[in-house]
């Protein structure tokens, strides 16, 4: 495990982001039960934090969302154990990023080194964070590392596109590459910016922004879970190879324009029409956008804090100001976006557009 007896690290200032740390004005403290319940359900004692929807498993996305979380509610302890269970098991690669599932009775292990991208962001941004709370200078010098990686494997030029890869491999064809929009995760993004300066992170966003924005389909105009984007003509059209839904990726999209405030109002603006239509108990957990089907089941609780998330962003009235509970939730994911909106929404970013690259906002 990385030591902080001493700190090398000195180029993230206290006037620089942090994307989870002080309430938003007017808001409450973000409960620290919350967190100890998640805790209790999803995290064992040596820090590898289950995904009970999936058999058990784990993955470098669960890992950073629960070093986000650690590092958020200032419970060191944690962190670290949840931080060397990460590095003992995830990172078998030949670079610092992490292989993405971790299968307990699997022979072996990792049965796939290839990474995931959200999760490799979510590790690096939250060290970055760690470091400046902690004064801890090999936090930073990891996530420093994390975040060239990054930008140097999983950054895509396509025509006039800059794009990020869902992994380093397998999202590409001569034809047309497969991109995850809900993996743009602009707060953290923003966090790998101030701490590796590159104009790339503002490309980055600008074209991840207007890739959400022309990516959408249906009669709703709603964003796709996975996209696919030609090499010939840019043109965006639902993954081929996976459902065109907008669900249980998808839904990360508001959540990370609501956190860094970004405006993208014809995102926004028609997810808030499609979620208003429905009872707030009944928002369906998915939509097909290639025939308008709707799931015939309804959202878990943490899909339906987002929705709320949304909607109180928007200025609805009349559907009170409490997102769920973690208590609610089912299961792991259900779990970690609920304890996601309620950061969004207690603790947000104050969005800083990059001072270099493309123009960031989208309208």
């Amino acid at each position: 495990m990385l030591g902080c007896a001493f700190s090398l690290f000195a180029s993230i200032s206290t006037g620089k982001v942090a994307w989870a740390s002080a309430p938003a004005p007017g808001t409450a403290a973000l409960s620290r039960d919350e967190w100890e319940l998640f805790k209790t359900r999803f995290m064992t004692a040596e820090g590898r934090i289950l995904d009970t929807g999936n058999g058990g498993v784990s993955h470098s996305e669960g890992q950073g969302w629960g070093l986000l979380f650690a590092v958020t509610f200032d419970d060191r302890p944690a962190f670290e154990r949840i931080l060397d269970w990460t590095d003992k098991n995830l990172r078998c690669r030949d670079d610092s990023l992490l292989a993405w599932r971790y299968i307990p009775w699997g022979r072996p292990r990792i049965p796939d080194r290839n990474n995931a991208t959200d999760g490799d962001i979510f590790v690096a941004a939250s060290l970055a964070q760690a470091a400046t709370a902690w004064n801890c200078g090999p936090y930073a010098e990891l996530a420093r590392t994390m975040a060239h990686d990054i930008l140097k494997r999983l950054v895509l030029q396509v025509g006039q596109r800059t794009l990020l890869l869902p992994g380093a491999y397998g999202f590409q064809t001569d034809d047309a590459v497969t991109i995850n929009p809900s993996y743009y995760a602009f707060p953290a993004l923003q966090q790998l910016a101030a701490l590796e300066p590159s104009p790339v992170w503002a490309e980055l966003q600008a074209d991840g922004l207007a890739v959400i924005s022309e990516g959408r389909f249906g009669n709703w105009r709603l964003p796709a879970d996975w996209l696919s984007i030609s090499r010939r003509d840019g043109r965006i059209s639902p993954a081929p190879n996976r459902p065109a839904h907008f669900s249980f990726d998808a839904i990360r999209i508001p959540l990370y324009l609501v956190w860094a405030g970004i405006p993208l109002p014809n995102v926004l603006e028609a997810l808030v029409r499609y979620w208003s239509s429905f009872p707030p108990s009944q928002i369906p957990a998915w939509i097909d956008l290639k025939t308008n089907r709707l799931a015939p089941y309804t959202a878990p609780s943490g899909m339906a804090a987002i929705a709320k998330l949304t909607l109180l962003d928007a200025g609805m009235r009349g559907i009170g100001n409490e997102l769920s509970s973690v208590a609610t939730a089912s299961d792991y994911y259900s779990a970690a976006l609920t304890l996601l909106a309620h950061s969004a929404q207690r603790r947000p970013a104050k969005f800083r557009h990059f001072s270099q690259g493309k123009n960031a906002t989208v309208g």
